[in-house]
């Protein structure tokens, strides 16, 4: 009877939700600040979303309205990103991308001004996408290789998304041209649950050094799986966002610029 009882105890224990009281921070400024140019198109809409952290255990994430936004290239030019709604997202209509060109990034928000500096990347074209149905480490897994020309006497960095149509997660990695500059290269899916007529999106990005080695912490703290990285704690990693007004309220976040390439593929 103790034998029984004591079992009974056991597998009701085991279905028992345990909450820890974690310690709550003071919510910080998330900045999303991504500029993506697209091969082929104009590149003038343009959006930036402002969020702030929250409690671990909270399922939404708040949004941050009422901000005034900015972006200004070399030439002093400037284009305002404008909140729709009151969604924390902010449109520019009228952004020129130019490789190279420098950009400044602005944003006041509740009597706090933070800004960033960056260039705007340039990204080697796909040249193919090639399926291999015997990859992976059991030699069983279907493997993607996406296939590009690294530019000659430069230095490029790389940021590679892979999405998938049937899974929730995406894949993130970043490269650096090292050992490969100016010859031809891929990017590798490493998804190992792939399967037969799933539609895959790749896109590779142009980016600059210091955010491949923003990159490289953040996926390394987010296990590069699960969708966007910045699902894992954005705290741990500190963008090139600088709060001008007051240097120890920062904002988290990253201002990037760049060029990219995207090919869509259905798996065979």
């Amino acid at each position: 009877m103790f034998l029984l009882i004591f079992l009974s105890i056991s597998f009701n224990s085991c279905e028992e939700v345990v909450n820890i009281n974690l310690k709550t921070a003071a919510p910080k400024l998330v900045i999303d600040a991504t500029i993506n140019w697209r091969k082929g198109t104009l590149g003038n809409e343009q959006k930036i979303k402002l969020t702030t952290t929250t409690d671990f255990y909270s399922t939404e994430v708040p949004t941050v309205s009422g901000a005034v936004i900015f972006v200004k290239n070399s030439t002093n030019t400037i284009f305002n990103f404008i909140e729709i709604g009151k969604t924390g997202e902010y449109f520019c209509s009228n952004f020129i991308p130019k490789i190279e060109e420098t950009y400044t990034l602005t944003v006041i928000q509740n009597g706090q001004t933070y800004t960033a500096a960056e260039k705007l990347k340039s990204v080697a074209p796909i040249i193919d996408i090639i399926q291999n149905n015997q990859g992976g480490f059991t030699g069983k897994n279907i493997e993607l290789k996406t296939t590009f020309k690294d530019p000659a006497n430069e230095d490029n960095f790389y940021l590679y998304r892979y999405i998938y149509s049937n899974q929730l997660k995406f894949d993130y990695y970043v490269d650096q041209d090292t050992f490969f500059q100016g010859n031809d290269f891929f990017s590798l899916s490493q998804n190992s649950d792939i399967i037969t007529g799933e539609n895959i999106e790749v896109s590779h990005f142009g980016i600059s050094k210091s955010y491949y080695n923003y990159m490289n912490v953040l996926l390394s703290i987010a296990g590069n799986r699960g969708g966007s990285p910045f699902q894992s704690p954005p705290a741990t990693v500190r963008g090139n966002i600088i709060n001008t007004t007051d240097a120890a309220n920062y904002a988290l976040g990253y201002f990037r610029l760049s060029e990219l390439d995207t090919r869509k593929y259905t798996v065979q």
